[in-house]
Protein backbone atom coordinates (compact mmCIF):
# COMPACT_ATOMS: atom_id res chain seq x y z
CA UNK A 1 0.00 0.00 0.00
CA UNK A 2 1.34 3.42 -0.96
CA UNK A 3 0.45 6.75 0.61
CA UNK A 4 0.50 9.28 -2.20
CA UNK A 5 -0.72 12.85 -2.72
CA UNK A 6 -4.38 13.14 -3.68
CA UNK A 7 -4.15 16.43 -5.60
CA UNK A 8 -4.13 16.80 -9.37
CA UNK A 9 -0.82 15.39 -10.68
CA UNK A 10 -0.48 17.95 -13.48
CA UNK A 11 -1.03 20.81 -11.05
CA UNK A 12 1.60 19.30 -8.78
CA UNK A 13 4.12 19.31 -11.63
CA UNK A 14 3.59 23.05 -12.14
CA UNK A 15 5.00 23.58 -8.68
CA UNK A 16 7.87 21.21 -9.32
CA UNK A 17 9.10 23.20 -12.29
CA UNK A 18 8.57 26.75 -11.09
CA UNK A 19 11.52 29.03 -11.95
CA UNK A 20 14.23 29.04 -9.30
CA UNK A 21 13.79 32.82 -8.98
CA UNK A 22 10.63 34.93 -9.44
CA UNK A 23 10.27 36.83 -12.72
CA UNK A 24 10.72 40.20 -11.02
CA UNK A 25 14.24 39.21 -9.95
CA UNK A 26 15.42 38.08 -13.40
CA UNK A 27 16.81 40.39 -16.10
CA UNK A 28 14.48 41.01 -19.07
CA UNK A 29 15.12 39.41 -22.45
CA UNK A 30 15.72 35.92 -21.12
CA UNK A 31 12.28 34.38 -21.69
CA UNK A 32 13.46 31.63 -24.05
CA UNK A 33 16.30 30.60 -21.74
CA UNK A 34 13.91 30.46 -18.80
CA UNK A 35 11.46 28.35 -20.81
CA UNK A 36 14.17 25.89 -21.80
CA UNK A 37 15.32 25.62 -18.19
CA UNK A 38 11.73 25.13 -17.01
CA UNK A 39 11.12 22.30 -19.48
CA UNK A 40 14.39 20.60 -18.53
CA UNK A 41 13.49 20.83 -14.84
CA UNK A 42 10.06 19.38 -15.58
CA UNK A 43 11.59 16.42 -17.41
CA UNK A 44 14.13 15.96 -14.62
CA UNK A 45 11.37 15.72 -12.02
CA UNK A 46 9.46 13.18 -14.10
CA UNK A 47 12.25 11.34 -15.94
CA UNK A 48 11.33 7.93 -14.53
CA UNK A 49 8.01 7.84 -16.41
CA UNK A 50 8.53 10.55 -19.01
CA UNK A 51 5.88 13.07 -20.07
CA UNK A 52 3.58 13.57 -23.03
CA UNK A 53 3.59 16.83 -24.95
CA UNK A 54 0.16 17.77 -23.58
CA UNK A 55 1.35 17.16 -20.00
CA UNK A 56 4.44 19.32 -20.49
CA UNK A 57 2.39 22.15 -21.98
CA UNK A 58 -0.18 21.99 -19.17
CA UNK A 59 2.41 21.80 -16.40
CA UNK A 60 4.61 24.59 -17.77
CA UNK A 61 1.85 26.93 -18.91
CA UNK A 62 3.58 27.26 -22.30
CA UNK A 63 1.63 26.82 -25.54
CA UNK A 64 1.87 23.33 -27.02
CA UNK A 65 3.33 24.52 -30.34
CA UNK A 66 6.06 26.45 -28.52
CA UNK A 67 6.85 23.48 -26.27
CA UNK A 68 7.09 21.23 -29.32
CA UNK A 69 9.57 23.56 -31.08
CA UNK A 70 11.75 23.83 -27.98
CA UNK A 71 11.74 20.07 -27.41
CA UNK A 72 12.68 19.35 -31.03
CA UNK A 73 15.65 21.71 -30.72
CA UNK A 74 16.70 20.02 -27.46
CA UNK A 75 16.41 16.60 -29.11
CA UNK A 76 18.75 17.79 -31.87
CA UNK A 77 21.26 18.76 -29.15
CA UNK A 78 20.82 15.36 -27.39
CA UNK A 79 19.56 17.08 -24.23
CA UNK A 80 16.10 15.47 -24.62
CA UNK A 81 14.96 12.17 -26.14
CA UNK A 82 11.54 10.90 -27.21
CA UNK A 83 10.37 7.31 -26.92
CA UNK A 84 8.76 6.52 -30.26
CA UNK A 85 6.38 3.85 -28.94
CA UNK A 86 4.77 6.10 -26.31
CA UNK A 87 5.71 9.57 -27.63
CA UNK A 88 6.86 10.46 -24.11
CA UNK A 89 9.80 12.78 -23.58
CA UNK A 90 12.80 12.06 -21.34
CA UNK A 91 16.16 13.67 -20.60
CA UNK A 92 18.77 12.82 -23.23
CA UNK A 93 22.32 11.54 -22.93
CA UNK A 94 23.67 15.05 -23.40
CA UNK A 95 22.03 16.12 -20.15
CA UNK A 96 23.62 13.16 -18.36
CA UNK A 97 27.06 14.04 -19.75
CA UNK A 98 26.70 17.61 -18.50
CA UNK A 99 25.63 16.39 -15.08
CA UNK A 100 28.70 14.19 -14.79
CA UNK A 101 30.97 17.03 -15.89
CA UNK A 102 29.73 19.45 -13.23
CA UNK A 103 29.72 16.98 -10.33
CA UNK A 104 31.63 18.60 -7.45
CA UNK A 105 34.59 16.87 -5.75
CA UNK A 106 32.53 16.53 -2.55
CA UNK A 107 29.29 14.75 -3.47
CA UNK A 108 26.73 15.36 -0.75
CA UNK A 109 24.43 12.66 -2.06
CA UNK A 110 27.19 10.04 -1.89
CA UNK A 111 28.15 11.10 1.62
CA UNK A 112 24.55 10.95 2.82
CA UNK A 113 23.64 7.59 1.27
CA UNK A 114 24.91 5.22 4.01
CA UNK A 115 23.32 7.36 6.72
CA UNK A 116 20.03 7.52 4.81
CA UNK A 117 20.11 3.74 4.42
CA UNK A 118 20.70 3.41 8.16
CA UNK A 119 17.80 5.77 8.90
CA UNK A 120 15.50 3.77 6.63
CA UNK A 121 16.49 0.58 8.45
CA UNK A 122 16.19 2.13 11.93
CA UNK A 123 12.82 3.78 11.36
CA UNK A 124 11.26 1.59 8.68
CA UNK A 125 10.04 4.80 7.03
CA UNK A 126 10.86 6.79 3.88
CA UNK A 127 13.93 9.02 3.97
CA UNK A 128 14.48 12.06 1.73
CA UNK A 129 17.52 14.21 0.98
CA UNK A 130 16.75 17.78 -0.10
CA UNK A 131 19.33 20.36 -1.18
CA UNK A 132 18.89 24.11 -1.37
CA UNK A 133 18.71 25.58 -4.87
CA UNK A 134 18.17 29.33 -4.75
CA UNK A 135 14.67 29.98 -3.41
CA UNK A 136 13.77 26.29 -3.56
CA UNK A 137 14.63 22.90 -2.13
CA UNK A 138 15.18 20.02 -4.55
CA UNK A 139 14.77 16.36 -3.59
CA UNK A 140 17.89 14.55 -4.80
CA UNK A 141 17.55 11.13 -3.15
CA UNK A 142 15.01 8.86 -1.47
CA UNK A 143 15.35 5.64 0.53
CA UNK A 144 12.48 3.27 1.32
CA UNK A 145 12.01 1.68 4.72
CA UNK A 146 10.44 -1.67 5.54
CA UNK A 147 7.06 -0.42 6.75
CA UNK A 148 4.32 -1.74 4.44
CA UNK A 149 2.82 1.74 3.87
CA UNK A 150 5.27 3.53 1.58
CA UNK A 151 5.14 7.32 1.69
CA UNK A 152 6.33 8.66 -1.67
CA UNK A 153 5.77 12.35 -1.00
CA UNK A 154 8.61 13.40 -3.32
CA UNK A 155 10.26 12.00 -6.41
CA UNK A 156 13.99 12.73 -6.82
CA UNK A 157 14.22 15.88 -8.92
CA UNK A 158 11.09 17.46 -7.44
CA UNK A 159 11.45 21.16 -6.61
CA UNK A 160 9.39 23.02 -3.98
CA UNK A 161 9.63 26.55 -2.57
CA UNK A 162 11.57 26.91 0.67
CA UNK A 163 8.88 27.01 3.34
CA UNK A 164 6.91 24.04 2.00
CA UNK A 165 7.76 20.68 3.57
CA UNK A 166 9.76 19.65 6.62
CA UNK A 167 13.17 19.74 4.92
CA UNK A 168 12.54 23.11 3.28
CA UNK A 169 11.31 24.64 6.53
CA UNK A 170 14.36 23.28 8.36
CA UNK A 171 16.64 24.92 5.78
CA UNK A 172 14.70 28.21 5.78
CA UNK A 173 14.63 28.41 9.58
CA UNK A 174 18.41 27.98 9.78
CA UNK A 175 19.17 30.93 7.48
CA UNK A 176 19.96 34.41 8.76
CA UNK A 177 16.87 36.53 9.58
CA UNK A 178 17.47 38.81 6.59
CA UNK A 179 17.91 35.92 4.14
CA UNK A 180 14.88 34.12 5.56
CA UNK A 181 12.74 37.25 5.11
CA UNK A 182 14.02 37.81 1.56
CA UNK A 183 13.14 34.26 0.52
CA UNK A 184 9.74 34.37 2.19
CA UNK A 185 8.88 37.59 0.36
CA UNK A 186 10.01 36.13 -2.97
CA UNK A 187 8.14 32.85 -2.51
CA UNK A 188 4.93 34.27 -1.04
CA UNK A 189 3.01 34.60 -4.36
CA UNK A 190 3.95 31.06 -5.47
CA UNK A 191 3.00 29.48 -2.16
CA UNK A 192 -0.26 31.44 -1.93
CA UNK A 193 -1.26 30.38 -5.46
CA UNK A 194 -0.47 26.70 -4.95
CA UNK A 195 -1.47 26.36 -1.27
CA UNK A 196 -4.21 28.94 -0.55
CA UNK A 197 -4.92 27.41 2.88
CA UNK A 198 -1.27 27.57 3.98
CA UNK A 199 -1.12 30.87 5.87
CA UNK A 200 1.79 33.18 6.63
CA UNK A 201 1.04 32.73 10.33
CA UNK A 202 1.34 28.96 10.02
CA UNK A 203 4.69 29.22 8.23
CA UNK A 204 5.97 31.68 10.83
CA UNK A 205 5.00 29.31 13.64
CA UNK A 206 6.75 26.41 11.93
CA UNK A 207 9.91 28.46 11.47
CA UNK A 208 9.94 29.54 15.13
CA UNK A 209 9.33 25.97 16.27
CA UNK A 210 12.16 24.67 14.07
CA UNK A 211 14.55 27.30 15.43
CA UNK A 212 13.63 26.44 19.02
CA UNK A 213 13.79 22.65 18.63
CA UNK A 214 16.56 22.27 16.05
CA UNK A 215 14.28 20.22 13.79
CA UNK A 216 10.93 20.51 12.01
CA UNK A 217 7.81 18.38 12.48
CA UNK A 218 5.00 19.07 10.04
CA UNK A 219 2.05 17.44 8.32
CA UNK A 220 2.59 17.13 4.57
CA UNK A 221 0.39 19.60 2.69
CA UNK A 222 0.11 17.54 -0.50
CA UNK A 223 -0.56 14.21 1.26
CA UNK A 224 -3.21 14.25 4.02
CA UNK A 225 -2.43 11.82 6.83
CA UNK A 226 1.34 12.00 6.26
CA UNK A 227 3.81 13.61 8.67
CA UNK A 228 7.52 14.44 8.32
CA UNK A 229 10.45 15.24 10.58
CA UNK A 230 13.29 17.23 9.00
CA UNK A 231 16.70 18.48 10.09
CA UNK A 232 19.10 20.71 8.15
CA UNK A 233 22.68 19.93 7.14
CA UNK A 234 25.22 22.74 7.50
CA UNK A 235 28.51 23.19 5.72
CA UNK A 236 31.73 24.08 7.52
CA UNK A 237 30.71 27.76 7.48
CA UNK A 238 27.57 26.68 9.37
CA UNK A 239 25.34 27.62 6.43
CA UNK A 240 22.29 25.38 5.80
CA UNK A 241 22.82 23.64 2.46
CA UNK A 242 20.50 20.64 2.66
CA UNK A 243 18.23 18.62 4.93
CA UNK A 244 17.28 15.02 5.62
CA UNK A 245 13.68 14.17 6.47
CA UNK A 246 11.74 11.11 7.62
CA UNK A 247 8.17 10.73 6.34
CA UNK A 248 5.48 8.28 7.35
CA UNK A 249 1.78 8.04 8.14
CA UNK A 250 0.63 10.40 10.88
CA UNK A 251 -0.17 7.65 13.38
CA UNK A 252 3.47 6.50 13.39
CA UNK A 253 4.85 9.89 14.41
CA UNK A 254 3.40 10.64 17.83
CA UNK A 255 5.36 12.66 20.40
CA UNK A 256 7.26 9.66 21.77
CA UNK A 257 8.32 8.35 18.38
CA UNK A 258 9.26 11.81 17.10
CA UNK A 259 11.82 11.95 19.91
CA UNK A 260 13.22 8.58 18.82
CA UNK A 261 13.39 9.58 15.15
CA UNK A 262 15.08 12.88 16.05
CA UNK A 263 17.79 10.97 17.92
CA UNK A 264 18.52 8.93 14.80
CA UNK A 265 18.47 12.08 12.64
CA UNK A 266 20.85 13.95 14.95
CA UNK A 267 23.43 11.18 14.68
CA UNK A 268 23.08 11.04 10.89
CA UNK A 269 23.35 14.83 10.47
CA UNK A 270 26.34 15.08 12.80
CA UNK A 271 28.08 12.28 10.88
CA UNK A 272 27.38 13.89 7.49
CA UNK A 273 28.67 17.27 8.66
CA UNK A 274 31.84 15.64 10.01
CA UNK A 275 32.44 13.98 6.65
CA UNK A 276 31.83 17.27 4.84
CA UNK A 277 34.49 18.85 7.02
CA UNK A 278 36.99 16.04 6.27
CA UNK A 279 36.26 16.19 2.55
CA UNK A 280 36.68 19.95 2.47
CA UNK A 281 40.15 19.49 3.94
CA UNK A 282 41.03 16.74 1.44
CA UNK A 283 39.89 18.74 -1.57
CA UNK A 284 41.12 22.16 -0.45
CA UNK A 285 43.44 23.77 -3.07
CA UNK A 286 47.11 23.80 -2.17
CA UNK A 287 48.63 27.09 -1.10
CA UNK A 288 50.86 28.88 -3.58
CA UNK A 289 54.54 28.12 -3.19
Amino acid sequence: MHAVPTSNPIADRILQTAPSEPDALVAPGTQLIRRVAQLLRLLTANNRTGLRLVDISCASGIERSTVHRILQALIAERLVSQQQSTKRYFLGLGAYEMGVAVAPPVKLRDICQPYMNALAEQTGDTIFLTVRSGFDGVCVDRKEGTHPVKVFVLEPGRRRPLGVGASNIAILAALSPDECTRIRNANRPRIKERYPNYTEQELTQRIYSSQALGYTVTDVIEAPGVRSVGMCIRNTAREPIAAISVSTIESRLDVVRVSEVVTFLQYAIKSVESELKRNEYLFAPEADA
